[in-house]
């Protein structure tokens, strides 16, 4: 029995994303040693967030027919994860863009947003760590990645 063939797919805008990235770091990266500022650092939290979702479509496409390539794809998603989230703390651990000051201690323990606009990147985080939890294990979330496989 003969199948559809697929619909034409659009053009793929990774290349032209992953050309962006290469050229803001080529022309936007300083020379000097200097701490990332925060709105970068809400920048790339907002690309690995979309990039999480890319492989969560992915992976939910692929795991079905192929699980071997899905298994990974998941892999892949909690590394993204993982990485958003060190991102989200290294947000919050930047010095403040009006004084220059770095946060207090208790500020950091305590964890609480700072309010707009630096609450977007929190709750970002918060909608995308919801997901996470219901999608993945604590066990999977904080797997040591061995470069091994299971297939």
């Amino acid at each position: 029995m003969p199948t559809e063939p697929l619909p034409e797919l659009a053009p793929d805008f990774v290349p032209f994303a992953t050309a962006a990235l290469d050229f803001h770091r080529a022309i936007n990266m300083p020379v000097a040693q200097v701490a990332a500022e925060r709105a970068e650092l809400d920048a790339l939290h907002a690309h690995l967030i979309a990039l999480y979702d890319l492989l969560d479509a992915h992976s939910a496409r692929t795991t079905p027919v192929a699980a071997a390539e899905g298994d990974h794809l998941k892999a892949c998603r909690i590394r993204l994860w993982q990485a958003a989230d060190h991102l989200h703390a290294a947000f919050h651990a930047a010095p403040h863009p009006h004084t220059g000051c770095l946060p207090s201690r208790e500020a950091c323990r305590a964890r609480l947003p700072e309010g707009a606009p630096d609450l977007s990147v929190c709750q970002r985080h918060l909608a995308t760590a919801a997901r996470v939890r219901r999608d993945h294990t604590p066990a999977d979330l904080r797997d040591p990645f061995t470069g091994l496989t299971r297939h």
